[in-house]
């Protein structure tokens, strides 16, 4: 699979070239591409924004370079072309299973104000908010939909650790303990150290839900996707 992201800021990428990301393209399961915007624009001074027609505050990153850019990097319109926005649809579970089975995703990260509403139009296919607020910019959306979606890329992470997670099933994951059998007076429940599979598997399903419950109901309502 090949992630393309378009960006006017693109050492903010360095952290997708570390731990399991970073492995994850090192052995060419994942190919990421992060690509310049400012390289193509046009003008003199390589300008990629502008005052906006109407007025108001900030700047609005131009039409052309961007425009230039998604056709370089996918010139027949075969990749899912995304516009990371916080108008966009929220960004869940579900959407990333959608993402995993295209070849090929072109995520551009807007900036300032925004961009132009006539690139959306003409070169956007959907538009992901990673959440109800507003960033400086896209480029941490973009890094958050690469990281999720290079999870589910085959050999990536093992089978068994993408299971029982938060949002696979149908609630919130269990809580996790690991050596020693206490810590700072906190004993690790008496049943994970039982060795008897059936409770555990009894237990660990009691604490997602009662933490379903308390934390995230919505979910327990179906309203995942």
């Amino acid at each position: 699979m090949k992630l393309t992201v378009l960006t006017l800021f693109p050492e903010m990428f360095a952290p997708l070239k570390e731990s399991i990301v970073g492995r994850a393209v090192s052995s060419g399961k994942l190919e990421i591409d992060i690509v310049n915007i400012r390289d193509f624009a046009e003008n003199k001074h390589l300008k990629c924004d502008d005052y906006p027609f109407g007025g108001g505050a900030g700047m609005v990153m131009l039409p052309q370079p961007i425009a230039s850019a998604i056709e370089a990097v996918d010139p027949q319109h075969t990749a899912r072309r995304i516009y990371l926005s916080p108008k966009g649809e929220t960004f869940k579970q579900s959407k990333v299973f959608e993402l995993i089975n295209y070849e090929h995703v072109v995520l551009l990260c807007g900036h300032y104000e925004g961009v132009d509403q006539r690139v959306i139009d003409l070169y956007i296919d959907e538009e992901i908010s990673i959440g109800d607020y507003v960033l400086t910019g896209g480029e941490l959306p973009a890094m958050v939909v690469c990281d999720c979606v290079a999870r589910y890329i085959d050999g990536v992470i093992s089978n068994g650790s993408l299971v029982d997670e938060s949002f696979a099933g149908e609630g919130l994951e269990y809580p996790q303990y690991t050596r020693p059998a206490e810590f700072k007076g906190v004993k690790v429940p008496k049943v994970l150290l039982s060795g008897n599979h059936k409770l555990i598997d009894e237990w660990r399903r009691e604490q997602s839900e009662k933490l379903t419950k308390e934390r995230r109901p919505d979910l327990l309502k179906g309203d995942k996707q």
